[in-house]
């Protein structure tokens, strides 16, 4: 859950650009966008030496409720949401997924290596906060 200090729509409005991701969040090393649908791939790397690639396809875009979602395909095979709501000062946005890692290697290592995920998968989510949070302030979002 990512405390922001800007309006929830114009949160929703960055986090909708996808294809812009890698402009503010440094582990998302690259989106490109794939067809009409509004999906696209991502290449993601944090502190480990593996470099994910992630397509997402829309499943759900609705700026009224401020969701966005998508299902998720290759390295990580699931779906992950936002949902993006006002709040005093600002807005919250929450960041959900249900993911299975389908990268052989990292499947080996799901269990032993899971503090070393699990830590990993904070720091980049706390770089992503940062990022945004740095992008809204500097209003550098399209508009």
């Amino acid at each position: 859950m990512w405390d922001l200090a800007a309006p929830a729509p114009r949160v929703y409005a960055v986090l909708e650009r996808a294809e812009d991701y890698s402009l503010w969040w440094p582990q998302i090393r690259a989106v490109a966008p794939a067809g009409d649908a509004g999906g696209g791939v991502a290449l993601i790397r944090s502190a480990l030496p593996f470099t994910l690639r992630v397509s997402a396809d829309e499943l759900l875009r609705d700026p009224a409720r401020g969701i966005l979602e998508v299902a998720l395909h290759g390295d990580l095979e699931g779906w992950a949401r936002w949902t993006v709501r006002p709040r005093r000062g600002g807005a919250r946005a929450l960041y959900e997924q249900e993911v299975e890692v389908r990268r052989p290697l990292m499947r080996w290592l799901s269990l032993p290596g899971r503090p070393v995920f699990r830590l990993n998968h904070r720091l980049m989510m706390r770089a992503g906060r940062r990022g945004l949070a740095a992008r809204l302030a500097a209003g550098t979002e399209a508009v």
